[in-house]
């Protein structure tokens, strides 16, 4: 049996990769921004355990986890969350740009470093789920574009220093998917949102699934995934 970290496992792909990796009786961690999400997830993944952390503040997540018990070791600590504000560069404020780089970037950045010592003993894998936007920028896009880039390019480093740890990185670039993100996003686009245009949540998961089982001879580096059209 297999042990899992998962961020954003409240909705979206988060949510149906802790489903995925539940029924096939894998044990789940997952990380709530606060106690009374830490509940929800309780009843809604009966048996996984929660670990209360707020990745909008990053500077805050070493003293969080060290109050509270964690796994031993982690077969994959699974990224998923993250947090999307549109606007042209004229409108974005300071603000927007810092809450949007500490929750995609910095969290998952301080996360990683402190759950190392667990993925190094189980030779496990960093799976961070990126975006589109992490490998082009379109207008509007900026704030949320340069974080996922800038995640790309923390995945990277990663990967390059833990190869020799037995450590596998993995980012995947998804579409857009039909998810609460993505019902926002369309609201800031001034756009009627038509879930069925997008790829599930669970089809997304799937390939973190096949990611994950991947034989330990080889590696997935980086993977896209579209809808089609």
């Amino acid at each position: 049996m297999a042990t899992h970290l998962i961020t954003g496992a409240g909705s979206g792909i988060g949510a149906a990769l802790a489903e995925r990796l539940q029924d096939r009786g894998d044990e789940l961690w997952l990380l709530a921004r606060d106690a009374g999400r830490a509940t929800q997830l309780a009843e809604r993944f009966p048996g996984a355990r929660t670990v209360v952390g707020d990745l909008a503040r990053p500077e805050r997540l070493s003293w969080a986890l060290s109050h509270q018990e964690l796994p031993e070791r982690l077969d994959s600590l699974c990224q998923v969350a993250g947090v999307v504000e549109l606007g042209r560069v004229e409108e974005l404020t300071p603000a927007v740009w810092s809450a949007t780089l500490a929750a995609n970037v910095a969290a998952p950045a301080e996360l990683t470093r402190l759950l190392l010592p667990q993925l190094r003993l189980a030779r496990g894998h960093a799976v961070f789920v990126n975006s589109g936007a992490g490998l082009r920028a379109n207008p509007q896009w900026s704030a949320y574009a340069a974080s996922k880039h800038a995640l790309k390019a923390l995945a990277d480093a990663l990967r390059a220093e833990e190869a020799g740890n037995g450590v596998r990185v993995t980012s995947v670039y998804p579409g857009r998917t039909a998810t609460a993100m993505q019902e926002k996003v369309h609201r800031q686009e001034g756009r009627a949102y038509e879930a069925n245009r997008w790829m599930a949540a669970g089809t997304v998961a799937g390939t973190v699934l096949t990611v994950l089982d991947l034989p330990r001879d080889a590696e997935v580096t980086d993977l896209q995934i579209r809808p089609p059209g």
